[in-house]
């Protein structure tokens, strides 16, 4: 049983702020008071089963990188059944419901990402104990999904009328293969110019993520002549044996100071047999950081120590007939923020007037979401929670429990939303 939950007082439901950016309009208080809003509130309650029920049976269709489409096709016919007739799906698969506005206001964005990291095959059967539900994806972003289906619900039954038109998205892309694809198609293309703020919904939670931490994904591939472990010794380099050096050399490197940098060996692929001087070698590389000169310094560091490492191979057989080469392909690029947001960024001062008018704090952190893309071009963007608590995301035990008030991530998401694109306030109870 979900326990009621209680409107906070009107003294503390104004947030009252002003977009970075003109010729958008100033936007106005969290209308959490408004008799709309009141019964959106209560109607989100009051059907959250439905809402659960959307976020299981989205779930248990596969949608592994690039392998979207059975998934986008049946979120389109639920967004229809919503009441949202023209409902599109572009050319990279992303579904789009399109609310207009009265006019006057900023044009908002709201998505969950239909993607998930689990390759074709993987068992999508969703378990039920109680609130909890287990399977691959159902916290990220199945939870997402079902958020922007309720948000979508809401807006149409409690007749809220916002003054910016709203886009209700399941956007493809967001996983790591995908490497934003979906969003960048969005942005640059298909609504370009059309978007002012976005808002992504990810994962499980209340909490926002502000900033967007960049990466830089590399396949790095050693090639060499190869040859027999016995008969070609001393004759032939090997790939193998360059990538260990690198990976050595990339082992010992300080990351630059300021803003936390990262980097990682994910992966390791290579060699033909026990008794084969490998011809091949390959590693997958992760660095990331907030800031754009840190990463690029990481880039280069890392850079350097490959180059040294297949030198110093190359080096070690002078009279080798062949050399070790390398090559990166990159794997994806994600972008950091133009400016770096905070608490006091417009769109998550609404993010956080929002949440205190619902009785919770948010943590507000930095992450690798969607929104990096639009952050990157700046436009103002913030990634939230769904709701509930969650667990073990991108792993096949992943989890999600609604627990007694999981509907406080749909209706923060509604209170978002109609903040930021401006309410037409309801005279009707």
């Amino acid at each position: 049983m979900h326990q009621v939950h209680r409107l906070v007082s009107r003294a503390v439901l104004t947030a009252v702020f002003a977009l970075a950016a003109a010729p958008l309009a100033a936007q106005g208080t969290v209308p959490i008071d408004d008799p709309a809003i009141r019964r959106a509130f209560a109607a989100i309650q009051s059907w959250n089963n439905w809402i659960i029920d959307n976020q299981v049976s989205i779930c248990e269709i596969p949608a592994p990188p690039f392998k979207e489409t059975a998934r986008g096709i049946e979120y389109r016919k639920r967004l229809m059944a919503l009441g949202y007739s023209n409902v599109k799906i572009d050319t990279a698969g992303n579904v789009v419901a399109e609310r207009p506005g009265r006019g006057g206001g900023p044009s908002i964005m709201i998505a969950g990402h239909l993607d998930t990291v689990f390759p074709e095959g993987t068992d999508v059967k969703v378990k039920r104990t109680g609130t909890r539900l287990d399977g691959a994806g159902i916290g990220d972003d199945c939870r997402g999904l079902a958020v922007v289906l309720a948000v979508a619900r809401a807006l149409n039954e409690a007749r809220i009328e916002t003054r910016g038109t709203v886009y209700l998205v399941g956007n493809v892309g967001e996983e790591g293969p995908g490497n934003l694809r979906g969003v960048r198609e969005l942005l640059t293309n298909s609504y370009k110019g059309k978007v002012d703020q976005f808002i992504s919904v990810d994962g499980t939670g209340l909490d926002i993520t502000a900033r967007a931490v960049g990466s830089k994904r590399f396949n790095v591939v050693f090639t060499g002549p190869g040859g027999h472990s016995y008969g070609a010794f001393g004759n032939v380099p090997s790939a193998i044996h360059a990538m260990g050096r690198a990976i050595g050399n990339i082992g010992d490197l300080v990351p630059p100071t300021g803003m936390k940098t990262t980097y990682n060996v994910g992966t390791v692929k290579g060699g033909t047999s026990v008794n084969t001087i490998s011809p091949d070698a390959s590693m997958e590389i992760d660095m990331r950081s907030e800031s754009l000169e840190n990463l690029e310094k990481m880039d280069q560091l890392i850079h350097a120590a490959i180059a040294k490492a297949v030198a110093a191979e190359n080096a070690r057989w002078p009279g080798a007939r062949g050399q070790i080469s390398v090559r990166y392909d990159t794997i994806g690029i994600r972008p950091v923020g133009r400016v770096i947001q905070n608490d006091s960024t417009p769109i998550i001062r609404t993010g956080l007037a929002a949440a205190k008018a619902m009785g919770f704090t948010p943590d507000v952190g930095a992450s690798s979401t969607d929104s990096n893309l639009p952050m990157s071009m700046g436009i103002p963007a913030m990634t939230i929670d769904g709701g509930g608590r969650g667990g073990n995301a991108h792993a096949a035990g992943e989890w999600y429990d609604d627990g007694q008030d999981g509907y406080k991530g749909p209706q923060w998401a509604l209170l978002i939303v109609a903040s930021l694109a401006g309410l037409v306030r309801s005279t009707t109870p």
